[in-house]
């Protein structure tokens, strides 16, 4: 007789199984059933068995014969991409992000959607819910095909307690988050620091391909930064890696637990914002602010050029401090920082080179606003390997 331990164990070993055939299918595209077993080092019996079962489902598809070693031709074999899907979610700004990718990460629609500002986390909630109902309208995608969802969000997420401890932006403080937006998605859901996504997203597809070391550094509503150390994404004891919109940069003044940090306050867009009311003639908040400052200052305005120096100098120090602790080999500029052109490049690096003894390449985020949403796929793809629900 087989105890509720063993079948447990049974069950692993499967789901362990599977993945290596999926593996290798994914690394090794048309092979045969002896092939996997070669290379899986299976017995051909387990993975007929697998095989067969997975082509039921719809993961493995059958797609012609080999040549022959000396008996009957191969059957080949080919993992189908576009067997599942994922969602890739980030919240960036006064913005939200929405895409579905198939098994390859390969986006196949995605939406933007405006959000209001101040939002709480209910608003958030609901336009996440929102927003999948009109991406799987606007496709047609079966939502039973759906894995997962990998979630950006602003603040400090603990990842393995499916909340956030510091979000000022939505007041999601301790609470259950990611049990709260699985029960009304009804999807499995992982969240992560929406700063870290961007940062997994430059790694794996954009400037940061090839560096092992390096720091991701966004400035938007918020300041944070992403950490990879040996090609790992380092997110520290608390989860709380790269949050340095809690730097010390800027007037301290009066700092209360759970609001925005000295940086932040400071130095973030809504800051900006602030400090350049009675400079700039007119404002347009549909367009860059960084950006409107740039254009100011190089039309000769001399309060402009002095802003934009402050601005680009204190996020310099913040840089300083980064590349004193971290010693990166590259350091990925986005968010509003992409705005500061080749000139505010020039400076941010003469700077570092003055202040610190070992300053590193710095170049702007090359994926833009596809940053987030590459990474939350990739982490979805991790969390939720391709395997069916009623599997897990």
């Amino acid at each position: 007789m087989i105890d509720k331990g063993q079948t447990g164990n049974a069950k692993l070993v499967k789901h362990i199984n599977r993945e290596g055939i999926l593996h290798q299918l994914k690394e090794n595209p048309r092979v045969s059933r002896a092939d996997l077993a070669k290379l899986t080092e299976l017995s051909r019996p387990c993975v007929s068995a697998l095989v067969d079962e997975m082509i039921t489902e719809g993961l493995i598809s059958e797609v012609g014969v080999g040549e022959s070693k000396g008996g009957r031709k191969p059957i080949l074999l080919e993992y189908n991409f576009q067997a599942y899907g994922v969602i890739g979610a980030v919240f960036e700004g006064s913005t939200l992000q929405l895409a579905i990718a198939n098994l390859k990460g390969e986006l196949l629609i995605q939406r933007t959607t405006s959000l209001p500002h101040p939002m709480n986390g209910e608003m958030a909630i609901q336009s996440i819910r929102q927003g999948l109902a009109a991406l799987l309208f606007e496709s047609g995608f079966d939502k039973e095909r759906l894995l997962g969802m990998g979630l950006g969000l602003p603040g400090i997420t603990q990842r393995s307690a499916g909340t956030v401890s510091y979000a000022p932006s939505t007041g999601w403080m301790g609470l259950p988050v990611q049990q709260e937006i699985e029960e009304i998605l009804g999807l499995p859901v992982v969240i992560e620091n929406d700063v870290n996504l961007m940062t997994l997203g430059e790694f794996h597809k954009g400037i940061g391909v090839g560096h092992t070391n390096l720091v991701y550094m966004y400035a938007g509503t918020g300041i944070g930064a992403g950490i990879i150390i040996d090609g790992q994404l380092y997110r520290g004891a608390n989860e709380a890696s790269g949050e340095i919109g809690y730097m010390m940069v800027g007037p301290v003044g009066n700092q209360t637990k759970g609001e925005y940090g000295v940086f932040e306050r400071n130095y973030s867009v809504w800051a900006i914002y602030d400090k350049a009311k009675g400079i700039l003639p007119s404002i347009d908040e549909r367009s860059s602010i960084v950006k409107q400052i740039v254009d100011q200052a190089n039309r000769g305005g001399k309060q402009a050029q002095a802003l934009l120096d402050d601005i680009c100098r204190h996020w310099t120090y913040g840089i300083a401090n980064l590349t004193s602790v971290m010693d990166p080999a590259l350091l990925i500029l986005s968010g509003e920082m992409m705005h500061i052109g080749d000139e505010g490049i020039y400076k941010i690096q003469q700077w570092l080179n003055d202040w610190v003894p070992s300053a590193p390449q710095i170049k702007m985020a090359s994926l833009g606003d596809q940053a987030g949403l590459i990474g939350a796929i990739h982490c979805t793809l991790e969390a939720f390997p391709s395997t069916p629900k009623f599997q897990r």
